[in-house]
């Protein structure tokens, strides 16, 4: 009963919606939309010196060039700075600089010198 219920729907979804298969699929032209150029410019930064976390960025587009810089500090002390951008035809080009590590000096710590024992027998 269900499988001739089945064809009964599927025979008449096909009277009322007929296919015409001489036509061909185009694929969509996709326009873009003027109100939608890329345009932007932003910045941040975090300075927490409680876990040590100090890094910035900064980045701005204008269509298709996009020029940004980022520094952090990295565990050894080092600042890293990079430097990119990429304006659309010549692809990402990034220039990274390095400091010097800034360990702070050893502190001295007084070291008990060992007293030697001496037994009573």
């Amino acid at each position: 009963m269900h499988k001739v219920l089945l064809l009964v729907v599927s025979l008449a979804a096909s009277w009322a919606y007929p296919i015409d298969y001489g036509t061909q699929l185009t694929p969509a032209i996709v326009k873009e939309d003027p109100a939608a150029y890329p345009k932007y410019h932003f910045e941040y930064g975090v300075k927490d010196d409680q876990t040590g976390d100090i890094k910035e960025q900064a980045e701005e587009r204008d269509g298709d060039v996009v020029k940004g810089e980022y520094s952090l500090i990295e565990p050894d002390g080092t600042l890293r700075k990079v430097q990119y951008q990429d304006d659309g035809k010549s692809g990402f080009n990034a220039i990274v600089t390095r400091g010097h590590s800034t360990h702070p000096a050893p502190k001295k710590i007084a070291v008990p010198v060992p007293v030697p024992l001496l037994y009573h027998h």
